[in-house]
């Protein structure tokens, strides 16, 4: 009888450590793809922070760049709306350093290209 026990109790061990393993597994990737854009079949990962002191100013990045400076555009554009939505409720942006600026007067760093705005209301 102890015997069933303990298989009972290894079982039950082995039945949570998986169900731990496999949320474990879901949550991060769903946080990998909530900062991926897809772009032409190439993922571009980014993020956006907020500026110190001023929550609705932020800087988004994203790349890789020279994968395609088309894609990392979009993503870091897509990063902004996203900050935007998150913490302020508002898609509207006004960008110092955007999706509308000339190419050759972005600021590409490390291979990622970075925007700076504003959450309008």
């Amino acid at each position: 009888m102890t015997n069933v026990t303990n298989r009972s109790k290894i079982n039950r061990v082995l039945l949570l450590g998986c169900a731990t393993l496999m949320l474990s597994l879901v949550a991060c990737g769903k946080y990998s793809k909530a900062n991926r854009f897809e772009y032409g079949g190439m993922v571009f990962p980014g993020s956006a922070k907020a500026v110190r002191g001023d929550r609705k100013s932020f800087v988004a990045t994203a790349g890789p760049a020279s994968a395609s400076l088309d894609g990392a555009v979009a993503a870091a554009r897509y990063q902004g709306i996203k900050y935007c939505i998150d913490y302020l409720g508002t898609s509207d942006i006004d960008w110092q350093v955007g999706p509308d600026t000339p190419p050759e007067q972005l600021m590409i760093e490390s291979d990622k290209v970075t925007f700076r705005g504003s959450c309008t209301e």
